[in-house]
C-alpha cells in the first residue's frame, strides 16, 4: 500500500465540503465565518473552501501572531488574503500570552504552546460574538486521531470541514484547489515556538502515520496483518496508544445520564433538537 492509495476524487470532495459549509452554517441561522489564518496549508484550504461556498464577503480571516512567530507565516497568510480578496484583521496575542507566561517556566513548551493556542481561540470567539460569525475549524483527521492539538484551542470550532481528511489528503485537496505551492511544500508547523515542526514533535512523518492510520481505521486491519506489511511494531504500538488515549479530546464533555433526554447523548441528530418546542 502506498501514499497514492489515500488520494481521493478531489473534485467530488470539494463539492461535498462546499455543500457542507453552506448547509450547516445556514442551518444554525448564520451566513458567515471567521477563521484563524496561520499561513499553513490547513487554514488555507478551509479559507479557500469557505470563500467558494459562502462568497468572499462572508469570510473573515484573523491573523494572530506572537512576537516570536515566523515572518513567513504572516507572509503566507497575506498571500491567501490577496488571492481570495477577503477581509482580514491582525491582532497580536503577545500581551495576553506574556502575562500568562509569567508563571510558566520557559522549559515547559507544551504548557506554553497550549496557552498560545487557547489565546488565539479566545480572540476568534470574541470576533464570532462581535460579528455573529461561526468559527471555522482547521484540524485535520490525522491531528484529531493522534490528539495532536489543544482542547479549547486549535481543536475548538463550531464547524470543521477537514476533520475527516488525513493530512496527506488535505495536501491533495490543496493542489486541486490551486493553493500556492509554498504553503503546500513547507514543513507543517503550529508556529508555537521558534523552529517548531509538527513532524519533529511527533517523531514521524505525516505520510508514514497516515498510511498506518488508514490501515487501522479504513481497512480495519488487525495488528498482525499490519506488521506483515512492514510496519515496525514499536511504531504501531505508539500510534495506537495515541489514538486510544486521546479519545477524550474528540468528544464533548461526558455528561452523567440521569434523565431520559440528556444533552449531547440524546440529541445527536438534527431531528432531535428540531423537535424541541
Amino acid at each position: 500500500m502506498k501514499v497514492q492509495d489515500l488520494h481521493l476524487n478531489y473534485h467530488i470532495v470539494e463539492e461535498m465540503l462546499k455543500a457542507f459549509l453552506s448547509n450547516e452554517i445556514r442551518k444554525f441561522g448564520f451566513r458567515s465565518v471567521v477563521l484563524g489564518l496561520s499561513g499553513g496549508i490547513d487554514s488555507a484550504v478551509v479559507c479557500e473552501l469557505a470563500v467558494r461556498a459562502l462568497g468572499r464577503e462572508n469570510v473573515l480571516a484573523l491573523m494572530m501572531p506572537y512576537r516570536s512567530s515566523s515572518p513567513e507565516s504572516l507572509e503566507h497568510a497575506e498571500l491567501m488574503i490577496r488571492r481570495l480578496g477577503i477581509r482580514s484583521e491582525e491582532v497580536s496575542i503577545t500581551p495576553v500570552v506574556d502575562a500568562l507566561f509569567s508563571s510558566v517556566p520557559e522549559t515547559e513548551l507544551l504548557r506554553r504552546g497550549n496557552i498560545m493556542a487557547r489565546t488565539r481561540m479566545v480572540f476568534l470567539y470574541d470576533v464570532s460574538a462581535r460579528d455573529g460569525r461561526l468559527v471555522a475549524g482547521t484540524s485535520n483527521k490525522t491531528e484529531l486521531l493522534l490528539g495532536y492539538g489543544t482542547m479549547f484551542g486549535d481543536m475548538a470550532s463550531a464547524i470543521n470541514p477537514l476533520g475527516d481528511l488525513y493530512k496527506t489528503q488535505v495536501r491533495g485537496l490543496a493542489r486541486h484547489l490551486g493553493i500556492p505551492e509554498p504553503l503546500i511544500e513547507k514543513a507543517p508547523s503550529a508556529d508555537l515556538w521558534e523552529g517548531q515542526s509538527d513532524e519533529d514533535d511527533l517523531g514521524f512523518s505525516y505520510e508514514e502515520v497516515d498510511l498506518l492510520l488508514y490501515k487501522m481505521l479504513e481497512k480495519r486491519m488487525d495488528k498482525a496483518a499490519i506488521l506483515t506489511e512492514g510496519v515496525d511494531e514499536p511504531f504501531y504500538d505508539r500510534v495506537r496508544k495515541m489514538v486510544v488515549r486521546n479519545q477524550y479530546k474528540r468528544m464533548m464533555p461526558v455528561i452523567a445520564k440521569i434523565s431520559g433526554r440528556t444533552p449531547g447523548i440524546d440529541f445527536r441528530y438534527a431531528r432531535d433538537w428540531q423537535e424541541v418546542k
